[in-house]
């Protein structure tokens, strides 16, 4: 499964989604249904061509904060790309829409944060919201691309036990980890629970983002610094 729960929420049928409550508006807060948040993105991926071919949505118990996982039929074998949205209807975070991948063998989420739009609930958002989503997913075949070729990048790259011990410290450094995290990412690098391949900057990234499973979700941005650290991995030495 995609969409990783483990802070308060469970997960809920489309039906159920539709069925949460929204709280009233107020001058500086305009609640936005997450159901619509959802309809909003299905309409504009089906629009410019991308297919939906399963969704995970997930909801707090009080229905205010809602997290979705919607996957994207793929032409590459390995992984698939993913949709993640996000709504909070308590002023907990502003809607967010990321994309990034799903790698099949363990279900991480990696989301590129140059692929993320946030909205705070305002008064506006409901209206620009359909415009803002097309934009976002219009160019999103040529992002889909560019992304498979920096995972072949990351395949293709042999790296060195000290290579990976230096870039781990540098995600620690970063932010990327935390202390307890960085034993259970060198143990995957060096005895992997998924066949990652042999010792390339693509078994690097997957161990990250397999001991960061469920983070992501929650915290787009940290895909974004982990993979300016796997690509200079990848930079040629000089």
């Amino acid at each position: 499964m995609s969409l990783v729960l483990h802070a308060g929420a469970h997960e809920v049928s489309y039906d159920e989604l539709r069925n949460a409550p929204i709280p009233a508006a107020t001058d500086s807060h305009v609640p936005l249904a997450h159901f619509r948040l959802v309809e909003t993105v299905k309409y504009a991926l089906g629009f410019f061509g991308h297919e939906v071919v399963e969704e995970q949505h997930g909801i707090t118990e009080d229905g205010m904060r809602y997290f979705g996982a919607l996957s994207l039929r793929s032409d590459y074998g390995d992984y698939t790309d993913v949709c993640g949205l996000r709504n909070s209807n308590d002023k907990t975070f502003p809607i967010g829409i990321a994309f990034g991948a799903k790698v099949f063998v363990c279900d991480n989420l990696s989301f590129h944060a140059a692929h993320v739009v946030k909205r705070k609930h305002t008064a506006n958002a409901r209206r620009d919201l359909p415009g803002l989503v097309s934009e976002l997913v219009e160019p999103l075949r040529l992002q889909r691309q560019s992304q498979h070729e920096c995972f072949q990048r990351y395949r293709l790259r042999a790296i060195t036990e000290q290579e990976a011990d230096h870039a781990v410290l540098t995600m620690y450094r970063k932010g990327v980890l935390n202390l307890q995290r960085v034993p259970e990412v060198l143990t995957q690098f060096e005895h992997p629970s998924h066949d990652w391949g042999d010792k390339t900057a693509w078994r690097l990234f997957n161990a990250a983002t397999f001991a960061l499973s469920g983070k992501v979700a929650e915290r787009p941005t940290l895909t974004k610094a982990l993979h300016q650290i796997i690509d200079g991995v990848c930079e040629p030495v000089h």
